[in-house]
């Protein structure tokens, strides 16, 4: 059983409650706050292992709060919680350094999946056995989670590298979304596949002007090639 400390920000007591009562029958102890300043001191105060934070927030809204979490270096991991249906909210949400997100009304049960895939995959974030993968110009290596295209270090958060390595691995094979979530996110497919496309975009920039590309496959998924 897991003792990890999660940080709940929702400003919807219903919400909060239904999430805790998830959350703490695996274990997890919880902390709530209400609004974005709550979340802040939070933060600063207990150092949470995740932080589960709704957008709609009083006082400083959600993307605020990541936005000031991620410039002070705090890099907890951070679920998004939005009531809004628009992409833009999302894709604003992981640009600013949060590493999934759900949309309301979501099933708790999803959201208990993703808080263990996450807490997991931080867990895992130590040295591996595995050789340094070689791409054209781009070098992987798992064991110090670098990354390097040509003579420069790429600057990667640790889900961008996970799903960065997990198309490296197999060049010309295409991944479905949902395939990517399972093996570079660690959680089933239940219906948000949005986030593999952000995630997606930001490492296309970041491999810009290689010899490696990740090409989409229209109506199925996405490949690596060199």
């Amino acid at each position: 059983m897991s003792s990890e400390l999660i940080l709940l920000v929702d400003d919807e007591p219903s919400i909060t409650q239904l999430a805790r009562m998830y959350l703490e029958r695996d274990g997890y102890r919880i902390e709530e706050a209400a609004d974005g300043e709550s979340a802040l001191a939070a933060a600063e105060k207990q150092k949470p292992a995740l932080i589960v934070l709704d957008v709609m927030l009083p006082k400083v809204d959600g993307f605020d709060v990541c936005r000031r979490l991620r410039s002070a270096g705090d890099n907890v991991p951070i679920i998004m919680l939005t009531a809004r249906d628009e992409d833009i909210d999302k894709i604003l949400g992981l640009e600013l350094g949060a590493d999934d997100y759900l949309t309301k009304p979501f099933n708790p049960r999803e959201l208990t999946a993703r808080v263990k895939a996450i807490l997991r995959r931080s867990d895992s974030n130590k040295p591996a056995d595995g050789k340094p993968i070689h791409r054209g110009d781009l070098t992987i290596d798992p064991v110090s989670r670098e990354v390097r295209l040509a003579s420069r270090t790429l600057d990667l958060r640790a889900q961008e590298f996970d799903l960065l390595l997990t198309l490296a691995e197999s060049p010309g094979r295409v991944f479905s979304r949902e395939q990517l979530l399972q093996l570079a996110w660690g959680f089933d497919y239940f219906g948000q596949t949005r986030t593999v496309d952000v995630h997606i975009a930001h490492l296309r920039k970041k491999i810009e002007g290689g010899s490696v590309k990740i090409e989409t496959v229209t109506g199925v998924g996405y490949k690596f090639v060199t």
